[in-house]
């Protein structure tokens, strides 16, 4: 797999969402490396695109309460799974679950497989709250998509929480999850 510093030279072929991602990091001047693949879907598919970055993709998830009233958008190691009782106890709200794709496409225009906190330059209205595990922002580098799930970028972690997310207007949570070998 080609990794590549920055925007494609070509953008035919690309889509308006992902072209508008590299236009925000480029004008924050915030330097990132790219890989294009195929499609993923997966934490599982995303190993080769981790080797090939030097780094582990974090996990992106869209979760909404009950009445679907309040929306975030977690990120976490791949290795954890999802506890939403021990999430929804920190934020806190009801208990937690997957919005539908079609919520996760009105409010950070991505389809499912390609959640990415860089979805957020679609939320002016922060009507999604962003959610983040502690162990993420010790990280030095972070990996995720941007807005298609046929690209990757790394960049750094504070570029991310203190440039990007300061751009866009938006905020985060930080939150402390297990690691996933404890019983809800």
């Amino acid at each position: 797999m080609e990794l590549y510093n920055g925007r494609p030279e070509d953008t035919s072929g690309r889509k308006e969402k992902e072209i508008k991602v590299y236009d925000i990091l480029d004008s924050l001047h915030i330097p990132y490396i790219r890989a294009d693949h195929e499609a993923v879907m997966t934490m599982e598919a995303c190993e080769e695109i981790d080797k090939a970055l030097g780094m582990e993709i974090c996990k992106n998830l869209f979760l909404c309460n009950r009445k679907k009233t309040s929306y975030y958008l977690l990120l976490m190691p791949g290795n954890k799974a999802l506890k939403t009782k021990e999430l929804s106890q920190q934020i806190p709200t009801t208990r937690l679950s997957f919005a539908s794709g079609e919520d996760m496409e009105t409010y950070l225009n991505v389809t499912p497989g390609s959640a990415t906190v860089m979805g957020l330059i679609f939320d002016p209205e922060n009507k999604v709250q962003l959610l983040v595990d502690e162990e993420l922002l010790e990280q030095e580098e972070f990996g995720c998509h941007p807005c298609v799930n046929t690209s990757s970028i790394k960049m750094k972690t504070a570029d991310v929480f203190d440039k990007f997310l300061k751009e866009i207007h938006h905020d985060y949570i930080m939150v402390k999850l297990s690691d996933g070998n404890e019983q809800e």
